[in-house]
Order: C-alpha cells, then sequence, then structure tokens
C-alpha cells in the first residue's frame, strides 16, 4: 500500500508565474535532480488521498508525479 511522502523541492519561478521544480530532496536526505518536467495540471492521488497541481517528471530516467498543494510538496511511497 502505497503512502505520502512530503519532500523539500528546489524550485524555479519564471517571470510569469510558471513553477518548475528542479530538483527534491527525498525522506532520507538524498537529492535527486529532475530531469525533465513532462505535464502540470490539477490531478488526485486516489491511491494516497490528497489534489493539488500535479508535476508529472523525468527523474534518473523514469517517469514520476509529485503534488504541490497549498505550497506543501509530496509524491507517493511504497511502504
Amino acid at each position: 500500500m502505497p503512502r505520502k511522502v512530503y519532500i523539500e523541492v528546489n524550485i524555479k519561478v519564471d517571470a510569469e508565474g510558471n513553477t518548475n521544480p528542479l530538483s527534491f530532496v527525498w525522506e532520507d536526505g538524498e537529492v535527486y535532480e529532475i530531469d525533465r518536467l513532462l505535464h502540470v495540471g490539477r490531478q488526485a492521488t486516489t491511491k494516497i488521498g490528497g489534489s493539488g497541481i500535479c508535476y508529472t517528471v523525468m527523474v534518473c530516467g523514469r517517469e514520476t508525479k509529485m503534488w504541490e498543494d497549498e505550497g506543501k510538496w509530496f509524491m507517493e511511497a511504497k511502504r
């Protein structure tokens, strides 16, 4: 069963106010660089509960999702 993990995110905000995540810190302290932003849109996560702006990103060659909800960022983690 997946669980929600709150993460620290390094972001860039451009002149138009668009947010682009650059890297994140996982719960073990490991820093992961985001290779590419694929998609941004409002989306719920039924696996762990919650919703917000979903960022679909490429990290180490794998597609993953991260959510921002009122300034707090989270991801899904396997137990």
